[in-house]
């Protein structure tokens, strides 16, 4: 696993973070699993929450479809505890709260229902000082669902291409966090903008950079993400990109934001990966193990 100190990363609690961006294919959700996954390897304990009635977060972790599980729909709908909706993952310090595809139904059934923005809020409140990390994947839309999770969140991060299309969608997000913020969760924070998909090469991708480093500043996360056939292979897999291929460039891009998202809750936590085992069916690479990744001020901030 990650070696953290077990100081500063043990003395976290609770911190809530929404990956959340109303435009799809963004790489939210590829983003909500490896983070939670780094999270955990850095021996934290860490819960990922699917708020996405696509639920791929949930199959994207190897837990197959069953409408009779407990899920995000229940906590939501009151019909049952978090404690009983928590489900193991191959990591021993993952948890995940699944989700399913009558999910859809909340965003209706909870219309006239009282403190409908509080639900998932109030839900998780009994874990908060269970998990030092607890990573909401939201849907691809602004709608109640999302607005649950930024209300149960401290704050939020927001993965988005280095395109300009993603540049014009993301003002409705920022409105909608200072909605949050003004009315119903006054202490939500940007966690961050992180770049997924990114291709240097070309100049687009380089101008788009530079705009978003413009308007963001130093919310704007070093790492970035590149485009990786393994982060995009993985989820077929049931697994995170760390346990599919840990030398992979898309797994060691979600070790160091996971370490850059830590530093800044707890300053000099030391995250860095040692001596990550795999396991059986990593994608060719079961009897090797990652050396070493330095820590992210060492790295190339590009890969």
């Amino acid at each position: 696993m990650l070696a953290g100190s077990s100081g500063s990363t043990k003395n976290l609690m609770g911190r809530v973070i929404a990956v959340a961006n109303q435009k799809g294919g963004v790489g939210k959700t590829t983003t909500a699993i490896n983070l939670a996954a780094s999270f955990a390897a850095a021996e934290v304990n860490t819960l990922l929450i699917d708020c996405d009635p696509q639920a791929n977060a949930t199959s994207g972790l190897g837990l197959v479809k069953d409408p009779e599980r407990v899920c995000t729909y229940h906590l939501l709908l009151g019909a049952a505890s978090a404690e009983e909706a928590l489900q193991t993952t191959e990591l021993d310090q993952l948890w995940l709260i699944p989700s399913h595809k009558n999910l859809l139904g909340a965003n209706i059934e909870l219309v006239e229902a009282a403190g409908r923005e509080y639900r998932l809020r109030d839900a998780l409140a009994p874990l908060r000082e269970r998990f030092q990390f607890i990573v909401l994947d939201c849907p691809p839309a602004l709608d109640l669902l999302t607005v649950n999770a930024l209300v149960a969140a401290d704050s939020v991060l927001i993965p988005m291409q280095a395109e300009y299309f993603a540049l014009e969608g993301i003002s409705e997000l920022l409105d909608t966090v200072e909605r949050i913020r003004a009315a119903l969760n006054p202490n939500l924070e940007i966690e961050g903008v992180a770049v997924t998909m990114l291709d240097e090469r070309t100049n687009l991708a380089q101008q788009v950079m530079g705009e978003l480093q413009r308007y963001f500043g130093e919310k704007l996360c070093a790492t970035t993400v590149p485009r990786n056939i393994r982060l995009a292979e993985a989820p077929s897999h049931g697994k995170p990109a760390l346990m599919y291929d840990p030398r992979s460039r898309g797994a060691e891009s979600y070790i160091r934001l996971a370490k850059e998202i830590i530093d800044k809750q707890a300053p000099g936590s030391g995250l860095q990966a040692s001596a990550v085992p795999t396991k059986e069916g990593t994608g060719g690479h079961e009897d090797e193990k990652i050396a070493e990744v330095p820590a992210a001020e060492e790295m190339d901030k590009t890969a």
